[in-house]
Parts: C-alpha cells; sequence; structure tokens
C-alpha cells in the first residue's frame, strides 16, 4: 500500500517547489526603516561637524540627504506591493550612489564614516542573488575608487585643509575593497545555507506528510472495500439465479457464469485490499525485521541484492522511521556494485541498525559532512565525487534524529556504512495489549 519508487519522491518535491510561490528578496518596508536610519545617522554627522566648525560643502550635503528623505516619504506614500529583485537592486543601487556621493563631498578616504559605504551590498548580499551581488560590489568598488580620486578635502575651524597622508589613504581604500569583498562574501554565503537548510526542511516535511497520507490511505481502501462487499454480494446472487433461468441457452448461461465468477474475483481483490488497508491503518508496532522489509521493498529488484539479517524486538511502525531508512537503503542501492546489507544488533539499552554497500564508499573530505542538505548543486550522480546534492540523506537524518536515534556516517572496506543508535526505550513497543471486555449478550 505505501510502496513508491525513489523517482516518485523526487518528482513531487520538484513540483511542489516549482509550484510554491517566490518569497520577497527583502520587504520594502525594510528598505525604507534602514534608509530612515541612515538618513538619522548623516543629519547626526552633519550637524555635529557643522557644531565643530569643520568646513564643507554644506548645501549640496544637505541636497542629498533631502533627496534621499523625498524618495522615502514616495515610497511610504505609495501603495504596498510585493519587491521584486529587480525593485530592491535599484533601491539599493540608489541608496549606494547617495552615501558615495556624501563621501566624495565630505573628505573623500578622510571621511571616518566611509565605512557605511558597504551597507547596501551587505543587505544586497543577504538578500539577493550572487549575479546581482556581484555587480553591486563591483560598483561600489568603482565608486569608493571615485570618491578617493575625486573628493573634496575637509578643513578646519580655522580654514586649514585637513589632510591625509597618500599611504592612509591608500590603506584605506584597500580596506573598505577588502570590506566589499569580505562583507558580501560572508553575509551572501550564510543566506545561501540558510535558504538551503530551509528548503531541506520543507522537503523533510513534505516527505513525512506525504508517508502519512499514504499510511492513511489504507483505512480509505478499506472502508470501500467493506462498502463494496454488499453491492458485489447482490450481482453474484443475481447471475447465480439468471445461470439457472438460462439453462437452456448455452450461450446466456455462459455468460451467466462469467459475470458471477467474475463478480468472485472483485469480491477476493476487495477482501485483500481491505486487509491491506486495515493493517496499513491499524499497525502501528511490528516486529524489527517486518519494517525493514518494508522499508528495503521499494529497492528489491532495483539490482544489487539486499541481504537483511535481522533479528529484535517488536518496535514502533512510524511512517518516519519507514521514510528515512527508506532512504538510506535507497542511497546504499544506488552506488552498490553487487550487494546492500541491513545489519542489526540489540544490547540491553540501545538497537543499532546498520545499512552498508560494496560501492566506492564516501569522500574523504566530505565524510563529516554527510548528511549535510546540498552538499552539492550539480545534477550528477556519483559517490566517488559525491556529485549529488545530498537531499536524501539529509531528510533520513532529520527524521531519524527526531525519533531519538544517532547517525553515524564511516567508510568500510570496501563501501559505505550507515549506522542507526537507538536507545531502546525510545523505539521498543509492546506488542500486545489487553483485550477489551466482551460484549454481553441480551437472554
Amino acid at each position: 500500500m505505501t510502496d513508491t519508487s525513489p523517482a516518485d519522491d523526487r518528482s513531487d518535491f520538484q513540483m511542489t517547489m516549482a509550484e510554491a510561490p517566490m518569497a520577497e528578496p527583502i520587504r520594502m518596508r525594510t528598505l525604507v526603516l534602514l534608509r530612515w536610519f541612515a538618513i538619522g545617522g548623516q543629519m547626526a554627522a552633519v550637524i555635529v561637524a557643522w557644531c565643530m566648525g569643520v568646513g564643507f560643502v554644506k548645501a549640496p550635503v544637505i541636497a542629498l540627504i533631502a533627496t534621499s528623505i523625498t524618495m522615502n516619504l514616495w515610497l511610504f506614500l505609495r501603495p504596498a506591493k510585493r519587491t521584486s529583485p529587480r525593485r530592491a537592486v535599484l533601491q539599493l543601487s540608489f541608496d549606494l550612489v547617495q552615501i558615495s556621493a556624501l563621501m566624495a563631498l565630505t573628505g573623500g578616504m578622510a571621511n571616518p564614516f566611509a565605512l557605511l559605504v558597504l551597507a547596501p551590498v551587505t543587505i544586497a548580499a543577504a538578500s539577493l542573488n550572487g549575479r546581482q551581488v556581484m555587480a553591486l560590489g563591483l560598483a561600489t568598488v568603482a565608486l569608493i575608487s571615485i570618491a578617493a580620486v575625486f573628493g573634496l578635502s575637509l578643513r578646519e575651524p580655522d580654514g586649514d585643509i585637513l589632510r591625509m597622508e597618500p599611504i592612509l589613504q591608500l590603506g584605506h581604500w584597500v580596506a573598505l575593497v577588502i570590506g566589499v569583498v569580505f562583507f558580501a562574501g560572508y553575509a551572501h554565503r550564510v543566506t545561501a545555507e540558510l535558504s538551503d537548510t530551509s528548503n531541506a526542511l520543507f522537503a523533510t516535511q513534505m516527505a513525512l506528510s506525504r508517508e502519512q497520507r499514504l499510511q492513511h490511505l489504507g483505512g480509505v481502501v478499506a472502508a470501500a472495500a467493506h462498502e463494496m462487499g454488499t453491492p458485489l454480494a447482490t450481482i453474484k446472487l443475481i447471475a447465480g439465479e439468471l445461470a439457472d433461468e438460462l439453462q437452456d441457452d448455452p450461450d446466456l448461461h455462459a455468460d451467466a457464469i462469467a459475470l458471477r465468477e467474475s463478480a468472485d474475483r472483485c469480491a477476493r481483490i476487495l477482501r485483500s485490499m481491505g486487509q491491506a488497508g486495515k493493517d496499513d491503518l491499524h499497525m502501528r508496532a511490528a516486529p524489527l525485521r517486518a519494517v525493514l522489509e518494508d522499508a528495503a521493498s521499494p529497492h528489491a529488484d532495483r539490482g544489487p541484492i539486499i541481504e537483511i539479517l535481522a533479528e529484535g524486538p517488536v518496535i514502533r511502525r512510524d511512517p518516519a522511521i519507514i521514510h528515512a531508512l527508506r532512504n538510506l537503503i535507497q542511497n546504499a542501492v544506488d552506488f552498490a556494485e553487487s550487494r546492500v546489507v541491513i545489519e542489526t544488533q540489540v544490547t540491553p539499552n540501545a538497537l543499532t541498525v546498520t545499512v552498508r554497500d560494496d560501492g566506492p564508499g564516501y569522500p574523504p573530505h566530505l565524510l563529516s559532512r554527510i548528511g549535510d542538505p546540498y552538499l552539492s548543486r550539480r545534477s550528477e550522480v556519483q559517490r566517488g565525487s559525491y556529485e549529488g546534492m545530498g537531499l536524501g540523506l539529509f531528510i533520513a537524518k532529520t527524521l531519524l534524529e527526531r525519533s531519538g536515534a544517532r547517525l553515524t556516517f564511516a567508510n568500510g572496506g570496501p563501501g559505505a556504512i550507515v549506522s542507526v543508535r537507538w536507545p531502546l526505550d525510545r523505539i521498543r513497543s509492546e506488542d500486545r495489549a489487553a483485550l477489551s471486555q466482551n460484549p454481553s449478550i441480551a437472554t
């Protein structure tokens, strides 16, 4: 009732991801709020410098700050809309140009607030794709360079020019360029990993939900089989009566007999489906070997021999555990040369299930990361270089850890080894329950 192919799982996930609405890269409200903070800081810096008597071109500086205020007010008064990546790039580009122009008008590299020019590209790195971040990063470096070369000098209260030694200006420029690369790269990498983890967790939830739906489908099949029993019995009865009445007509008599036999066949099929449905719906515990056979059954005819060496207690028949073990077995079958062995070990306190294959094993440099989502984004599947996405192992690891298990990944000689270890009290289930009270019979 619950056997499905690995290709079905992947196609369902891809279709669901394709149908999911694209999230906003960053909300316009967030951009507006950040710009208000920047405007407040710029106004405070101008007021402090004015009070200290520092000389700079005041009118253009105030005009630039006023332009930023006008942009924010215009965005605030407009109807709320979803932010597209293009609109986010335009807004961040506006902020970059405005901050760079302010830096050029207030001393260039000698401006102590020049570090703030890194803010737009850092925000972009946390919300946009790599190509857009690269474009904004290059624009930031170009504008920093222009401000360094053509920046207007600040003046002391007595009129003397505030000068910075050329070597310090060069060092400040290099520091800002390194800051662009570091902050943008760091923010983009962290955000990408968080996004990958979020997508992988969504895939985990979808896989578990699908497995649970298939389990509940057994109850629907059982109910349908029960309801179809009565009309099939009626058809069989009428067909039998017609066969008795049509003894003199061989052709019609044969048709009536065929109809009765078909009704019998339908009844047997529905009886079998109903029993399987009841098993799926009501079986909450099963012997360890039966659970492992259930998990391995979709991969039994895929080529490599699957050998189950399992003796153990009755355990919880949880859809999440079955799906996770199925993913581990699928991964072993994908890369095995000829054999996959599933072994168990039971101690007074723990149950360990080990899945080993005779394939190439895991690459040593990625062994510590096995179980992380999206180890590589290439679509080729080859364990020797581990070019698969690693999503199946992540799903299995997440589901099994939720059940209380601990997983270890290792290389054998040859092949890969996955060990799943539960505390026995977390996985064992009682296979016997007290019988309900016998019904009373009225006399």
